[in-house]
């Protein structure tokens, strides 16, 4: 394998002993080819569950409709590929932090994902985003196709406001088959706004998870003294003493984390925190504990 920026040797060789992807990322735990949730010709009956947009109405139990006047979708347990679709914040915020930003952690952990669903036979997509989806790389499952994400990671840059929900609806109707939504930024949006553009992927299926990448200096604002501050993503400039901040600031954060952990908690929907200041290969030892 190529040397990548974000996949390196030593990355590749301790990635050999995990058995994460997409095990922990979707329901059924089994890797390479998963027993999922799915339609399909399998004689195994599963469950039902509610119709939702984009599903074949063809595939509505007309006779459960008759007795409950709603549409539902007989599901079933059969074998088949996943697909893992990745978004990684590119926006001017998440080029914060030395001497690794944000955005290089973030890439490090996608180019592992990535490497580790390709490993298991499954496809993998990456979106790209700021205020709207910069790129787009459809699902694939190919060493070709793992070559051109590396290449998307190399040459992406911090740019731009964060609007993960804007990114979240414009990428639905792309994303034709479910699987896990994986999400890594460090949600500096609108807690509400991103909820509501994850609720169609909810009703869908999609098993999502959330990776919010922060820097230390984020978490523990330092004693610095006088200071000019610039807003990445506004340019907006403000001039405060440190000591002053310091006292408010934490739990500031602290209160956004919070609403984005207990939003996730509420809907079942995976949520970790990832410091950049930790190893990145650390989070697969978190998600498989």
């Amino acid at each position: 394998m190529p040397e990548f920026k974000y996949l390196r040797p030593e990355d590749v060789q301790r990635l050999a002993s995990y058995e994460f992807a997409p095990k922990i990322l979707v329901e059924g735990y089994l890797s390479g080819r998963h027993r999922s949730s799915a339609r399909g010709t399998s004689t195994e009956f599963r469950d039902y569950r509610q119709y939702a947009d984009g599903d074949d109405p063809k595939l509505v139990d007309w006779k459960v409709f008759a007795r409950t006047d709603r549409h539902y979708l007989r599901t079933f347990a059969h074998e088949t590929n996943l697909d893992c679709h990745l978004f990684l914040d590119s926006s001017a915020s998440m080029g914060f932090g030395a001497p690794l930003s944000k955005l290089d952690y973030g890439s490090f952990f996608t180019a592992a994902l990535c490497h580790l669903v390709l490993r298991s036979a499954d496809r993998v997509s990456l979106q790209l985003f700021d205020d709207q989806i910069r790129h787009f790389a459809p699902p694939g499952s190919t060493r070709g196709h793992l070559h051109n994400l590396m290449q998307l990671l190399e040459n992406n840059t911090p740019g731009g406001r964060t609007r993960l929900s804007v990114a979240l609806r414009r990428a639905y109707p792309l994303l034709r088959h479910r699987g896990s939504l994986v999400v890594v930024s460090d949600f500096f949006d609108d807690v509400g706004e991103i909820f509501a553009a994850l609720s169609p992927y909810l009703h869908r299926g999609f098993a999502i998870h959330l990776f919010q990448v922060l820097a230390p200096e984020e978490l523990e604002l330092p004693d610095m003294g006088l200071q000019a501050f610039e807003c990445l993503e506004t340019g907006q400039r403000v001039v405060a003493h440190t000591d002053l901040l310091r006292r408010e600031y934490p739990q500031a954060i602290q209160t956004h984390i919070r609403s984005i952990r207990e939003a996730a908690m509420r809907r079942r929907i995976s949520y970790t925190q990832a410091r950049t200041d930790t190893p990145f290969l650390e989070l697969f030892d978190r998600l498989q504990a």
